[in-house]
């Protein structure tokens, strides 16, 4: 498995076969190296929750590489309703798709749509292909259920985590999602994409470092194999 960061929340993840990408948001992303029009071939889009930050290309993607969107019900219905092949799911289900297995958990945040619309609740998703699997928190802060995330999905080879404050978890509740979640690596986002969210994400680092933890700080356009 492959990772791809894309900035923000944006990750894409390359397997044997098949691509996926999770809350795109490129075209108004400063931090972001590339643009939707870089994708030509994606297996699915993962859509955590209806902020702009996480869905703003997500039709456009999905329509031109003919990409299943995978998400809540109401996300699914807003999507279907732009010529998007879609797949409605929700929080606690599960289902094998031929790019990998899919579950769908909680995540304290929200989830309107770029004109008000009720796009269901937030999510995190574990995705599992291969011998690999990935936890992608969405926009949350900490919870404490993230301790039974880790032990009914897990063991977890990566958990992706906000870091960025003011909307989500902060450096130090992000530190402590990584004990609950105890995965093999933590990678941060949802951080310096724009003021309110700028964080010294090496302070991260070097807390998760004292912690005996194995983290890493990815930049836009950055991968890492796992």
């Amino acid at each position: 498995m492959k990772l791809h960061f894309h900035g923000h929340a944006c990750w894409e993840v390359e397997t044997s076969g098949h691509r996926v990408l999770i809350d795109p948001f490129l075209r108004e992303n400063p931090l972001a190296k590339i643009g939707p029009e870089h994708f030509e071939t994606l297996d699915a889009v993962l859509v955590t929750h209806g902020h702009f930050d996480h869905l703003a290309d997500v039709a456009e993607i999905a329509r031109r590489c003919d990409a299943l969107v995978v998400s809540n019900f109401e996300i699914a219905d807003y999507f279907s309703r732009q010529e998007c092949r879609t797949h409605p799911m929700h929080i606690g289900g599960g289902r094998e798709f031929p790019f990998g297995h899919v579950k769908w958990t909680i995540a304290h945040h929200g989830s309107t749509g770029p004109n008000g619309e009720a796009l269901g609740n937030p999510m995190g998703v574990v995705l599992s292909a291969g011998d690999k699997k990935i936890y992608h928190a969405g926009d949350t802060g900490l919870f404490l259920d993230m301790k039974l995330i880790g032990e009914v999905c897990g063991p977890l080879d990566v958990a992706i985590l906000p870091i960025g404050d003011n909307f989500t978890m902060g450096i130090d509740d992000a530190v402590r999602a990584a004990e609950f979640l105890d995965p093999a690596l933590t990678l941060p986002m949802h951080f310096d994409t724009f003021p309110p969210i700028e964080v010294d994400a090496n302070s991260w680092l070097s807390k998760m470092s004292a912690g005996g933890r194995d983290a890493k700080i990815l930049n836009p356009g950055e991968s890492i194999d796992l």
